[in-house]
């Protein structure tokens, strides 16, 4: 994430944010409500463009995208858990974890 800016109106939701995350690493974001993390969050995800800056993702830059390879790149290297989560009731957690495997007919050994 390089130099990102996002706003809503008058609200400047994000603000020169840069950051780096190695492969392999956990990251946690924390911050009171209204504080932009589910922004960063949808920029990186690519569910929303940023204003100004980068995101780059395993060599990929994300706000280059078009839709199709918006999609490509969250089937394929992004894993998102919205605050709502609709989740199928009738499927275990990890049923449910793995419905995106299911539609990129990823096989079960993957």
């Amino acid at each position: 994430v390089r130099h990102v800016d996002r706003s809503f109106g008058d609200v400047h939701a994000l603000r020169d944010i840069s950051l780096d995350v190695e492969a392999g690493t956990m990251v946690a974001l924390e911050g009171r409500s209204g504080s932009g993390k589910t922004s960063l969050l949808n920029v990186i995800g690519g569910l929303d463009r940023p204003d100004d800056g980068t995101v780059t993702i395993d060599g990929t830059e994300v706000t280059a995208l078009d839709e199709d390879g918006l999609s490509q790149l969250r089937r394929e290297k992004v894993s998102y858990v919205f605050q709502t989560f609709g989740l199928i009731p009738v499927l275990s957690a990890a049923e449910n974890i793995g419905v995106p495997l299911r539609l990129a007919r990823v096989s079960p050994g993957e």
